[in-house]
């Protein structure tokens, strides 16, 4: 219970702080262009946020402006269409999102570090963080580049199995790769990241959007460089945070209560 408990006060404490440094940096970087888009949605007619894409990290894909649905909609309807109201509320549960999706992959990178000895300084977490990004944002977003508002997508169960297929694949060939002196094994490693991509994909039937490429652009990149430092404040907070709390233990099972 004790190597349990220090993981979860280490990645909670991390989390928390990574994910209120990237809900500062959408509100200045992904947001704006987010409410752009909205304006070519509301033009079109329709919302089409179930094809939100799960690559987008921590809270890329924040929600749309409201829609104000027929005086008779059923109930059903106008419980589909509830969404946070522009403001305050909204960037609440923005925030909040962050936090939460913060926490948990700070527990997915507290638990995996520490199955190779622990992340001993921040340094080391800074390394660690971009294995991160290149797992859980790099790799799944060369085939499922983050969305905006009013872009096609393919089926989101489709594109959730080749998320997670991406994203596991990835990390197994890099720890195949990093953790392993064997050539054969590296080269399984190479093999493993290289496989969804020839795989491919799910597409939409369709790439028609009245969203520019340029704004979708803008977006990529944006999404693309927030995640980045998302993880490696992640990666570096975990070092600093672990390396406070248990000096110069080796692992997690020799540290503090």
């Amino acid at each position: 219970m004790t190597l349990f408990r220090n993981v979860v006060f280490i990645a909670a404490i991390a989390g928390l702080l990574s994910g209120l440094v990237m809900a500062a940096m959408q509100s200045f970087a992904t947001v704006p262009l987010i409410l752009q888009a909205e304006v070519y949605e509301e033009a079109g007619g329709g919302h089409h946020h179930d094809h939100g894409t799960p690559e987008a990290a921590p809270g890329a894909d924040v929600n749309g402006a409201a829609a104000h649905g027929a005086a008779a909609a059923t109930p059903a309807e106008e419980e589909e269409a509830w969404e946070p109201a522009d403001g305050f509320e909204r960037y609440g549960f923005t925030v909040l999102a962050n936090i939460v999706t913060g926490i948990g992959f700070a527990l997915v990178l507290v638990a995996v570090s520490e199955l190779a000895g622990g992340i001993a300084n921040w340094r080391q977490g800074v390394f660690w963080g971009f294995a991160g990004f290149a797992v859980f944002t790099l790799a799944p977003g060369l085939g499922l580049p983050p969305e905006l508002p009013a872009m096609p997508a393919a089926d989101l169960a489709s594109r959730q199995v080749w998320w997670i297929g991406t994203a596991v694949a990835t990390a197994a060939g890099l720890g195949l790769i990093a953790f392993r002196s064997s050539l054969l094994l590296s080269l399984v490693g190479v093999a493993l990241i290289v496989a969804p991509h020839v795989i491919g994909a799910p597409q939409p039937p369709s790439h028609e959007t009245p969203v520019p490429p340029d704004l979708h652009h803008q977006f990529v990149v944006a999404v693309t460089v927030t995640n980045l430092i998302f993880w490696v404040v992640l990666g570096a907070l975990v070092g600093v945070v672990r390396g406070r709390f248990t000096g110069e233990a080796k692992s997690l099972r020799d540290s503090f209560a």
